[in-house]
């Protein structure tokens, strides 16, 4: 009897090995990867469809502009975790407790659970908008009354909020051990961060190295802002080296922040991505430049990494655009950010998937000219699973036969 409940706990040790190993325990997706579903478009999928194309890519977190009932609804038990966002132009309305409880019980509880909200971005780039004295005066507060709302609603564990930033906050940069504050902005950062902290809640930058190398081409590496190998920089406070833009953006954010006197503080980037196409001042603004971009920021998102700063905090990243938008304002460059045209055809490939919706058509010339920038970190990961879980099936099961084969 006690052999045989020996080998029983053998066995189970066994199935639990070949679970661990197997793709009921291997994430599907990049769980520090997310991207912003924008809808300034009149020729875009319904939000049903949207979900159709995340799911098919596996991606497992969106953030939205607002809090649009179709998405929010669209989304209810799909698992996808959802970002929805608070217009500026409501800081003001929302700075009195009374209205931010009325504002989360309509807009947010009648979805939660079902619909997975994470995330409340109080509004976008508020430091750096046209009106931003009367925006900065409401912003902390506004923050702080949503956060009473969802207390007492019970959903301020579940709901973290924070306000994407422009990197126009910083007054320098580079290095990024150099990495300050603008001083007309460091007194409500300040409350900002304080907030921050005491929630638990992250610092979410809106981080493009395109407008880096548009603004200054000939001194700014094209290598190291598509994450291409290049010599990349050495900081000479920290010896930290650098060989992409990005990174160096985000530990320029933390060491600002660490100036103001808090440390701790997890960077999201909340935005990031490269235009496929432009107008004719808009240098650097080309389909291939866009490829190259993403793949290598998926390549690096499947590999979980930190920055030099912080090696073993893996960096969330939201690409910045699902689709191309037809109605957004300003240059060109603006309505041609998406990974995806609007009906759901590929703009170019990154090697997220080469599945796309049936609404989709043949690509264009153009598109398939890109097509082969397929992710080669993508094919290296799934290889190297598949390895890996031969491997560990193979010592399962010579485990599992020379301890049958044991006396008891």
């Amino acid at each position: 009897m006690a052999s045989f409940f020996s080998r029983t706990s053998i066995f189970r040790i066994f199935l639990l090995c070949s679970l661990c190993f197997s793709d009921f325990g291997f994430p599907q997706g990049v769980s520090s990867l997310g991207i912003n579903y924008g809808q300034l478009g009149n020729n875009l999928l319904p939000p049903e469809k949207v979900l159709d194309l995340l799911s098919a890519l596996r991606i497992t977190k969106a953030r939205i502009y607002d809090t649009n009932p179709q998405v929010l609804t669209a989304f209810a038990n799909s698992g996808v975790e959802l970002m929805v966002t608070i217009e500026n132009a409501m800081l003001g309305q929302l700075s009195n407790p009374q209205a931010a409880f009325q504002w989360v019980t309509s807009h947010i509880k009648p979805y939660v659970p079902a619909t997975k909200i994470t995330s409340i971005a109080v509004g976008n780039e508020v430091f750096t908008d046209d009106d931003t004295t009367v925006l900065l005066s409401n912003l902390v507060p506004a923050m702080v009354s949503i956060q009473g709302a969802l207390a007492q609603l019970g959903l301020d564990q579940y709901i973290k909020l924070s306000t994407p930033c422009s990197l126009a906050v910083l007054q320098e940069s580079y290095p990024p051990s150099a990495g300050s504050f603008k001083t007309e902005v460091s007194g409500v950062m300040s409350q900002l961060l304080q907030f921050l902290q005491t929630t638990k809640a992250p610092f979410w930058i809106n981080a493009y190295p395109y407008f880096a190398y548009k603004g200054d081409p000939n001194r700014v590496s094209l290598d190291y802002v598509l994450f291409n190998p290049n010599q990349g920089m050495v900081d000479p406070f920290t010896k930290l080296r650098y060989d992409n833009m990005l990174y160096a953006q985000v530990d320029a954010a933390i060491y600002a922040m660490a100036r103001l006197g808090f440390n701790g503080i997890e960077v999201k980037v909340s935005e990031t991505g490269w235009p496929s196409n432009g107008d004719e001042n808009e240098i650097g603004a080309t389909l291939q430049n866009a490829a190259i971009y993403n793949r290598n920021l998926l390549r690096r998102q499947l590999q979980n990494e930190g920055t030099p700063l912080r090696p073993k905090l893996r960096l969330e990243v939201y690409v910045f655009a699902l689709f191309n938008e037809n109605m957004k304002p300003g240059p060109s460059s603006e309505r041609n950010y998406g990974l995806f045209h609007p009906d759901g055809t590929m703009a170019y490939n990154v090697g997220l998937s080469s599945v796309s919706t049936t609404s989709a058509t043949t690509p264009s010339t153009t598109t398939s000219s890109v097509s082969d920038f397929s992710s080669s970190a993508t094919k290296a990961a799934t290889m190297e699973y598949h390895q890996s879980w031969v491997y560990w099936m193979l010592v399962c099961v010579l485990s599992f036969q020379v301890y049958m084969r044991r006396p008891f």
